[in-house]
């Protein structure tokens, strides 16, 4: 019978040969933590191969993403859809073993680590999920919610200052079934940490409300199991797990340097390793034993079996709750969405009020959030602005986690990050607030959402110079652009309630990725549709106003300025010209309908055309032509009311009429 060592060599060969073989790849943390690993999946993580989807699983995240070649490692040896052969094509294109984990190639891999922190944020967040889900789903008696999120982790994670934002919150929230291992091996890539990381990290974390386990001896099974049995008997606090390690274990020349960290060890040295570590097998050849030793398919059929007699005896005791619950664990909306929400749109456009779209938004929420369950809000300390409220929010609470509210704090890259992690955890449909200018905090994890193509909901507020008076830090003019150059993001940013109305609808209706709405301070006018206007609001652009005859000139605008471009198109309409208005509050949406239809809103007839938008010019040149006209920002904003900074950039109706006849006259 192989020996606990033995088991985890298997891990250190893999992990050296993929990366030799691959001639790139970072073999250092994957020899180091192999024995940690080892611990944790055989004895301890309850999991399936077979089923890598089962609700109840573990969830295991690495938040040390280059070391990837650990966990393809794993999942190969306890019995995934992983073959020998995806290890031989690690990092090769399009192969199942990227050079990162990415959710959605491989099966096992709960979600796409790299950026380092985004891991711990998004195991924070699945964490969450799990005690939120578990208290509002499980019954005395009925535990079907039930299961551990484990972290491994490293200096660099350690290092990133969204580990303090969301580790802060993990404490406060009581996560106690969070267990994160630190491979505290003092090597980064630039070498030694001590001249960039002498923090007492585990202090900082007793001081974060964890639960810390010091001065573990990575190396040594007994320790680490022994350590992982203290933070699973712990449930009120998360766990820190501070487990010394030697980066490149078993490389009697490379071990313990930076060296090993993120090259391949080289031929020879991988020669000396396996004489050193006693494994004597050819590369990529695993003795049957070895696989004896780790398969988990037996046990974790077992496991997932025993869970679906407790579930069917839930759905016995519970009918309604049971399928509420299998209902959204699949991602699915309720029955009567459609309809009810349908006319909650209809609704709105026969109020035909002129309000913030922000205050939109929030009554949005007041209409869909009674039928949506499995919304889960919060805000980057700024509920009041945001109004991410409504009437139905409940606070999840460290005492009492049946909520459907999270106040995150100033946190806005750990708010999205752990929002992430609980759109992939499932049972949920996450949306968080910020101001829009502080997007770019939190851009990586909103680039992670749309890379994972997660549901997750970003409430942007604020949305322009139209803030007025906090001035240029406050007041966002590029970030829209970002957010839509950024692929399979959706962006909305709608001109009144009613494209607010649908841009909500549309969001919460995704699955196949993130939405951004972009939302105004001030108040903005309604805007009146007919039936079929409003009905086409939802393909991302549409004819908002035409004139008598065909368009000789098109006016497309979004959010705020749909209103400036529509009092610019009536005095010229006025005067014997004929110009259309477009409202396009989704470019992504829009650019998605068929060619017949985006030429019946943007003829290619129609040459003369301006863009219309308080934000960077550039992005719109695409719909106006080389020769067409926009009117934006071409610099950042100033301190002033909002009305006067309109004026003073050019966003006037004088300034449009003119860019029109501008245009007209080339």
């Amino acid at each position: 019978m192989p020996s606990r060592r033995d088991l985890a060599n298997a891990i250190r060969a893999l992990s050296m040969d993929a990366v030799q073989k691959a001639r790139s790849g970072h073999p250092g943390a994957p020899m180091g933590m192999a024995d940690i690993a080892e611990v944790l999946w055989n004895d301890f993580l309850k999991h399936n191969p077979a089923d890598p989807a089962w609700p109840d699983r573990d969830r295991f995240v690495l938040s040390n993403g280059h070391g990837s070649m650990l966990l393809y490692s794993l999942l190969h040896l306890s019995g995934y859809e992983l073959s020998l052969e995806d290890l031989r094509q690690f990092r090769q294109l399009h192969s199942k073993t990227p050079g990162h984990p990415e959710h959605g190639y491989t099966p096992g891999v709960e979600t796409t680590t790299g950026p380092l922190g985004q891991g711990l944020a998004n195991a924070v967040g699945m964490a969450l999920a799990e005690k939120v889900l578990a208290a509002q789903f499980n019954r005395p008696g009925h535990a079907v919610v039930d299961h551990y999120t484990y972290v491994f982790l490293g200096d660099g994670c350690m290092m990133e200052g969204i580990s303090h934002e969301v580790c802060s919150l993990a404490g406060t929230w009581g996560l106690g079934k969070l267990v994160a291992f630190y491979d505290d091996n003092g090597i980064s890539i630039d070498g030694h940490v001590e001249g960039w990381l002498t923090d007492d990290t585990p202090a900082r974390f007793e001081a974060y409300g964890w639960h810390v386990i010091r001065g573990v001896d990575g190396h040594d099974a007994a320790s680490v199991r022994r350590a992982t049995e203290e933070a699973r008997a712990e449930r009120d606090r998360p766990t820190l797990v501070c487990c010394k390690t030697v980066i490149g274990y078993g490389s009697p020349n490379l071990a313990g340097s930076h060296d090993c960290h993120g090259s391949p060890l080289g031929e020879d040295e991988v020669a000396a390793t396996r004489e050193n570590i006693g494994w004597p097998h050819p590369p990529f050849v695993i003795p049957e034993e070895i696989y004896a030793g780790w398969s988990a398919r037996v046990r974790g059929a077992a496991a997932e079996d025993e869970w679906r007699e407790r579930f069917a005896a839930y759905r016995a005791a519970f009918p309604e709750l049971a399928a509420e619950l299998e209902r959204r664990l699949a991602g699915d909306l309720p029955a009567q969405w459609e309809e009810k929400a349908g006319a909650f749109v209809d609704a709105v456009a026969a109020k035909a009020e002129s309000i913030a779209t922000r205050k939109a938004s929030q009554n949005a929420l007041e209409g869909y959030g009674p039928l949506l369950p499995e919304l889960l809000g919060g805000s980057a300390d700024l509920a009041g602005s945001n109004l991410t409220l409504w009437k139905g929010s409940k606070g999840v609470r460290r005492d009492d986690a049946a909520g459907n509210y999270v106040y995150y704090g100033v946190r806005e890259f750990g708010m999205s990050a752990i929002m992430n992690g609980v759109a992939l955890h499932g049972g949920f449909i996450p949306y968080g607030g910020t101001f829009l200018v502080f997007m770019d905090y939190a851009r990586n994890a909103v680039r992670m959402a749309a890379l994972m193509k997660q549901r997750c909901v970003f409430v942007y507020t604020h949305d322009s110079i139209g803030l007025g008076e906090d001035g240029p830090t406050h007041q966002p003019v590029e970030q829209v652009a970002a957010l839509r150059l950024t692929p399979n993001l959706s962006v909305w940013r709608p001109a009144d309630a009613v494209e607010t109305a649908v841009a909500w609808k549309a969001a919460i209706e995704r699955r196949g990725g993130p939405t951004s709405l972009v939302l105004s301070r001030q108040n903005l006018a309604h805007q009146p549709r007919t039936p079929a206007q409003t009905a086409a609001v939802a393909r991302g652009g549409y004819v908002l106003l035409e004139p008598a005859g065909a368009p000789e000139a098109i006016l497309i605008a979004t959010g705020s300025e749909v209103a400036l471009a529509v009092d610019a198109a009536r005095r010229l309409n006025d005067r014997g010209r004929r110009v259309r208005v477009v409202s396009m509050p989704s470019t992504d949406v829009f650019d998605a309908q068929d060619a017949a239809y985006r030429e019946s809103v943007l003829p290619a007839a129609v040459s003369a055309r301006v863009a219309v938008e308080a934000l960077v010019t550039d992005g719109w040149y695409r719909y106006v032509g080389m020769a067409g006209r926009v009117v934006g920002m071409r610099s950042f904003g100033e301190s002033g009311p909002a009305g006067a900074l309109f004026k003073h950039f050019g966003l006037t109706t004088e300034n449009v009429v003119q860019a029109v006849e501008d245009v007209l006259a080339a």
